[in-house]
């Protein structure tokens, strides 16, 4: 040991000594940094849950709230209306198509699967309705009654298909009648809704053509002579 200089040993057992403390101080510092990992994900876990329900609280509320209650109300209205007219529009040729079919021999029953068949789609709908509820067991009259009040527009056809099927009787003239009824009702509608267009092109006439004339015809003109002036 003499031979062997004092600091060489010295740094030897200092390197010794320090290895554990190094390897401790080590897991000391990656236990702590795993805490702070840990309480921060904790952290933004619970910040992102607390987001997250007050986001769905706020949708919620949106699709809940009086705003929406109106505007569903307001497009409900518009389907329904969309939809009756549509009905009204194809309404007669339906009757056309079961009146002929009536005249071909069928019953009110085969009739409605014709017209289920042949009939434009938004008239074809209820009857072929009419035609699934009774495969599924319902009695004809109780099918009629259901989508006629389901659709009031369909309850003069329920009527007069429910006569003849009771009580035996033609229903040929009484289709014919209703299809020239329907027939000449859309054409008053018709009418009416083309009465109503000048009043609606007012606003546009008055707020919008008319000024665009003023400025294009008679300001430049007015100029002009104020120029000469």
């Amino acid at each position: 040991m003499r031979d062997v200089p004092r600091f060489v040993v010295a740094i030897g057992w200092g390197t010794l000594l320090s290895v554990p403390l190094l390897r401790r101080a080590q897991r000391v510092s990656v236990a702590e940094r795993l805490r702070v990992l840990h309480a921060r994900a904790a952290h933004r876990s619970g910040r992102s849950v607390v987001v997250a329900a007050r986001d769905a609280a706020r949708r919620v509320f949106v699709a809940s709230g009086p705003v929406a209650r109106v505007g569903r109300a307001f497009f409900a209205q518009r389907r329904d209306r969309a939809a009756n007219r549509a009905l009204e529009r194809e309404l007669p040729v339906a009757l056309d198509v079961l009146g002929v079919a009536v005249a071909a021999g069928c019953t009110p029953y085969l009739a409605v699967d014709v017209a289920a068949r042949w009939a434009p789609p938004v008239v074809a709908a209820p009857l072929d309705a009419v035609l699934t509820k009774c495969s599924l067991g319902a009695g004809f009259d109780t099918a009629l009654d259901d989508v006629a009040h389901a659709m009031p527009r369909l309850e003069p056809l329920r009527d007069a298909l429910l006569a003849s099927d009771r009580l035996g009787a033609p229903v040929g003239d009484a289709l014919a009648r209703l299809a020239a009824e329907e027939r000449a009702a859309l054409r008053r509608r018709a009418e009416a809704h083309a009465r109503k267009i000048p009043v609606r092109l007012l606003f546009p006439l008055v707020f919008l053509v008319l000024p665009a004339f003023v400025l294009l015809t008679v300001v430049p003109g007015l100029a002009a002579g104020l120029s000469r002036l």
